[in-house]
């Protein structure tokens, strides 16, 4: 499931969500004619190159910023056949000491970035280097962001009219009645059918696979010999199956909010595992609300907040905010709140006016926003395609309907959302894949960093275990008792000490190592309004 357009710690960028899932079902090794197509096109692209210059108007990017692209094949069995455009971003490295302005920092090559999704873009990547926190790493690498296959200008996907994706206002019943249950499923069944039907028989490509065996390309194209990566949430995904299919071509990988590779979790059970951490992350939200009970004014205990909440729904579905802010509005921007507890304040505020008889934050922080419509179709569809066709998923209704009516019971909040959200891969037209057993062995790999918050309901800590289990040689280091989504470059001081001293100068703890959570959000009555539709953004734009 992903949130709508969020951001990372990376200085704010992106969203992420993740995760979705399917039914078991036994993994295979992928195709040695994709591999050998693989090979010639990154090949193809190490002689051309990338030619950067002056980003398009579209793209919204200062002057600072260089843009280019990378052609990679559409099917990689056939590398001579069709050919797609991946837009790429670029900042080169400063040089610049922030300590000491009179050392020339040597480049140490480019560093790749991507956010998330499946879906996001990580096109505004490079202007973290603005941020106190990036500065380092900016000095040394030109960082490099790209908008991966079907997003944005890299041959665009779309299942559905823009104009009729963002409707408003909606419901988000936590036990939805069957006649609900059957209006979703026809919708969703829509869904699957409009995707096959604009995609045509390119559908099935947009695969983390293929994701993976982009980036191969990328790196070749940027004239790098071996990859230095940053992957958060989905991107810890296709940046494990790259790992894995392309070992060799590995110099330093970051896997930021790590997503569980296990087979049998991907991408079905995934879900599941994501629902039941998100009630758990609700609650740490309306702990803390409870405790500045003299700011808010919603309860002093969490279950006082959480009848506060119901009451807002509650009067929201009888009468939206503005005429566009229902309960599942409402629902979608306290579910971003999950993900990053710099919301927790406006999310709490917004929520205190409202019930105070003032809707206007509370419209202005969740209500839709119809100019974001087309880049929010793209990346749900991109999302849609690449985890529909990843893995296997139940097709029979009645096992989505008893695992969740289950979880439903003590896990409400995200529950029934999260279905809805894929509900489309039950229903899918494209052929499913199987997904890759992600494992290397003892000297495969060049040793990597897994970041990991210890209360991530996003990507639960689970998956960071399962990761760290499955590559050999890597170190994971763990944000305790925190569960903001994306912890690189964020407000942690040890967390980015590790960072640095892995990405600048390659040293790693032995195989596990601890920081102390980073400060809870100081409680605030009148906050500067965030929206929930947020363009993956950095330092003036966030």
């Amino acid at each position: 499931m992903r949130a709508p357009a969020l951001y990372t710690a990376a200085g704010s960028l992106l969203l992420t969500t993740l995760a979705a899932a399917p039914a078991g079902g036994a993994p295979a090794a992928p195709g040695t004619a994709e591999l050998h197509g693989t090979a010639i096109a990154a090949a193809r692209a190490g002689t051309a190159g990338v030619r950067f210059g002056a980003c398009p108007a579209v793209e919204d990017l200062p002057d600072s910023v260089q843009c280019g692209t990378v052609s990679v094949p559409l099917d990689y069995a056939r590398p001579d056949g069709r050919q797609i455009k991946l837009t790429v971003s670029r900042v080169r490295a400063t040089h610049k000491d922030a300590h000491n302005s009179k050392r020339r920092v040597p480049r140490q090559g480019a560093l790749v970035y991507n956010p998330g999704g499946p879906g996001a873009s990580g096109m505004y990547f490079p202007l973290v280097g603005a941020l106190p926190e990036w500065k380092g790493l900016a000095a040394a690498y030109d960082l490099v962001g790209y908008a991966p296959r079907g997003v944005g200008r890299s041959a665009p996907l779309s299942c559905t009219d823009p104009k009729q994706y963002l409707k408003a206002p909606t419901q988000t019943p936590t036990h939805p009645s069957l006649s609900y249950k059957k209006e979703r499923i026809a919708q969703a069944k829509a869904y699957a059918r409009g995707c096959a039907k604009r995609a045509g028989a390119s559908l099935r490509y947009y695969t983390s696979l293929n994701n993976a065996r982009d980036l191969d390309v990328l790196r070749a194209a940027l004239g790098e010999r071996k990859l230095t990566f940053v992957g958060a949430s989905y991107g810890t995904y296709f940046g494990a199956l790259y790992a894995a299919l392309f070992p060799s071509h590995v110099r330093r990988m970051v896997f930021d909010a790590a997503v569980n590779p296990e087979p049998e979790q991907i991408w079905y059970r995934n879900n599941l595992d994501q629902s039941a951490a998100f009630e758990e992350r609700w609650a740490d939200f309306r702990e803390w609300i409870a405790g500045h009970d003299d700011v808010y004014g919603l309860g002093d205990t969490a279950e006082e907040v959480l009848r506060s909440y119901e009451k807002a729904a509650a009067r929201l579905a009888a009468e939206p905010a503005g005429g566009k802010v229902g309960p599942g509005e409402l629902q979608g921007a306290f579910l971003s709140a999950g993900y990053y507890d710099d919301f927790w304040p406006h999310r709490a505020q917004a929520l205190s006016a409202y019930l105070k008889g003032d809707p206007k934050p509370l419209i202005q922080q969740a209500g839709p926003h119809q100019e974001a419509a087309q880049e929010a179709e793209n990346g749900n569809a991109v999302y849609t395609a690449v985890e529909c066709n990843d893995a296997p998923w139940p097709t029979d209704w009645k096992v989505w309907d008893r695992d969740n009516t289950r979880l439903a019971r003590v896990a409400p909040f995200e529950t029934w959302d999260n279905v809805w959200m894929n509900l489309p891969c039950a229903y899918w037209l494209a052929p499913r894949q199987r997904a890759l057993d992600v494992r290397t062995g003892p000297g495969e790999l060049a040793p990597t960093l897994i970041l990991a918050a210890e209360r991530d309901a996003a990507a639960p800590y689970a998956g960071a275990l399962e990761l760290h289990r499955r590559l050999s040689g890597s170190v994971l280091v763990t944000e305790r008792d925190a569960g903001t989504h994306g912890i690189a470059g964020g407000p942690n001081p040890c967390v980015n000490g590790y960072l640095n001293a892995y990405l600048l100068e390659g040293r790693l703890p032995v195989r596990r190592a601890a920081c102390a959570p980073h400060p809870e959000p100081t409680p605030k009555s009148k906050p500067k309004t965030k929206g929930s539709s947020r363009k993956a953004a950095v330092a003036p734009a966030g």
